[in-house]
């Protein structure tokens, strides 16, 4: 007769899911609070509410403040220094674009618990995946620069020795992420941010019309004359990529692998980058409307150069003080941007080499990643204190070609977010895709209309809105057809998604190397070639308007 109390029960194997290692399964620790990795009960009132919160914020505030980095001192402070506040409505639109498209990156990390570029490479191969991953490393590099370039201006501009300050600078952001503490880390990251609020202040020692800033917040004005135009769609196309850029994406998603963060606190997460968003808004107005005050009726309007000429606009017409603190909210920003665009690159790096790559781990269990972390931000340090590099172009080229090639990330995006294999039951709603088709079809817009500009420099406004119409037509029509092709997918998938919400908050992707490769259709390899083989040429046509630009001047 057997003893039932020596029998044992078999343990059901819990479902494998995609997470790399044992370095992204633990506790939440962020720079705000610790969440046991077994503490996954629903919150109960305000107060535990907030400290979940708390200890969640970090991706979403990180990835936006650095995008108002360097490069965006520059561009929305040309845009205010040149057009006044004119081109305040482009923020607006942008504010559900980047929230649609963060959003969409945070659910695949939670869920898939795999980088985007592994995912990328995974699921469509080498041939397609290495044009977005060939992408992020070219444009994270150039960003990286234009980050120095900020800390070079910035330091020029308070007095300081400004080969100094690029070396303290580097090994600032070296040490930051040697410390083999993922919550140290995002401390030093936290408290940097909050040195955007600088920008608070200064918005007050100008005092710009807060009234004529509303208005031009929400009501679009083209400025310029016929012979302008190609010159502020290259800047309007600099706003979308300074402030929606493709190694955003990439950032974020594996920042939230690395911080440990389930889709159990998904809405928590989705609180981060609400936060984020509204600081990364703000602040792009403020410049834009402090920049526009400060030159308005002077020689200023319509010559700037840099954002260290910014920061003596307003000590010329604020008093020093203001120049002082904008140039600390430069340097500030930064090296934020620095730390965000470093660690983006050498997760993807990571990603696509197998190499182990994460903040809770010190040198010594990460090596390949923390020197590509460090080689990155040495290589763009030296690069600056070269003699006689084109900074100020390369600055102003960095921001228009992200926002040339964002729409090839943003396909790529968008088809992740439809394969059901990769996220079950988080897979994206009709409502979504058709936000960010439409999103899609705008940034080829623009890119198409830059290109008549760069190649018809006289072209009329008459003309530009008749190419976009064409553009609107052709892309109701691509719509419409995608539309249909896929009611007759859904029909012929009758596979019911899970509904109960507990099952939902505990779906991961299986092990990405066990799922099958979706397959690739002929339209949508021709439409896939089409679109890289135009951002290649628009790619050209930019840097060539870029450099008519500089000619002119």
């Amino acid at each position: 007769m057997t003893d039932i109390t020596t029998m044992t029960t078999p343990e059901i194997p819990a479902p494998r899911a995609a997470v790399l290692d044992d370095a992204h399964v633990g506790d939440i620790k962020g720079a705000l609070g610790t969440i046991s990795l077994d503490d996954t009960a629903p919150r109960h009132g305000l107060s535990a509410k907030l400290k979940t919160l708390l200890a969640i914020i970090g991706p979403g505030l990180i990835v936006m403040v650095g995008d108002n980095d360097a490069g965006a001192f520059a561009t929305y402070g040309q845009a205010g220094q040149n057009y006044g506040t004119h081109l305040l409505w482009t923020l607006l639109l942008l504010i559900p674009v980047l929230y649609v498209n963060q959003e969409m990156v945070l659910r695949l990390g939670a869920v898939t618990g795999v980088g985007h570029a592994r995912l990328i490479l995974e699921r469509f191969g080498r041939f397609w995946g290495a044009f977005s991953v060939i992408d992020l490393f070219l444009l994270n590099a150039l960003t990286l620069v234009t980050e120095f370039i900020g800390i070079t201006l910035a330091a020029g501009y308070l007095g300081l020795p400004k080969a100094a300050a690029v070396v303290l600078a580097a090994a600032i952001i070296i040490a930051s992420a040697f410390t083999g503490s993922f919550q140290r880390f995002e401390r030093i990251a936290i408290a940097l941010c909050a040195g955007s609020l600088l920008l608070v202040p200064i918005y007050f020692m100008v005092h710009p019309k807060t009234s004529q800033l509303a208005h031009d917040f929400v009501v679009p004005n083209m400025p310029g004359g016929a012979g302008e135009l190609s010159t502020v769609m290259l800047l309007i196309i600099g706003i979308v990529g300074t402030t929606v850029a493709p190694w955003q994406l990439f950032f974020q998603q594996s920042y939230v692998i690395d911080k440990r963060i389930t889709p159990h606190f998904m809405k928590y997460e989705k609180a981060d980058l609400v936060i984020g968003i509204a600081v990364v808004v703000v602040g792009a107005a403020a410049m834009m409307g402090f920049t526009a005050a400060a030159f308005a009726g002077t020689g200023g309007v319509g010559q700037f150069t840099d954002a260290a000429g910014v920061a003596k606009g307003l000590a010329d017409h604020a008093g020093k003080v203001a120049g002082v603190l904008f140039a600390i909210a430069l340097l500030d920003a930064s090296i934020i941007g620095a730390f965000a665009v470093s660690l983006s690159t050498a997760y993807a790096i990571g990603d696509v080499l197998g190499l182990k790559h994460s903040l809770h781990r010190g040198v010594g269990g990460a090596k390949g990643f923390y020197a590509v972390y460090a080689g990155l931000v040495g290589l763009a340090a030296t690069i600056v204190l070269i003699p006689g590099s084109p900074l100020g172009l390369l600055t102003e080229g960095v921001q228009t070609l992200a926002g040339v090639l964002l729409p090839s990330a943003t396909v790529f995006l968008l088809l992740l977010c439809n394969d059901r294999q990769v996220l079950g039951p988080w897979v994206n709603g009709p409502k979504t895709n058709a936000f960010t088709s439409a999103v899609v079809g705008v940034l080829v817009t623009l890119s198409v209309v830059l290109t008549a500009a760069v190649l018809f420099p006289d072209i009329s406004a008459d003309t530009i809105l008749q190419i976009m119409a064409v553009c609107g037509v052709l892309g109701v029509l691509a719509a419409g057809y995608s539309f249909t092709r896929r009611r007759t997918a859904a029909k012929e998938d009758r596979t019911p998604a899970p509904q109960d919400r507990t099952a939902r908050d505990a779906w991961r992707m299986p092990p990405v190397e066990t799922l099958a490769r979706p397959s690739m259709s002929t339209a949508r390899k021709i439409g896939m070639g089409a679109l890289r083989s135009y951002l290649l040429v628009a790619m050209v046509l930019v840097i060539v308007k870029i450099v008519q630009v500089a000619l002119s001047q």
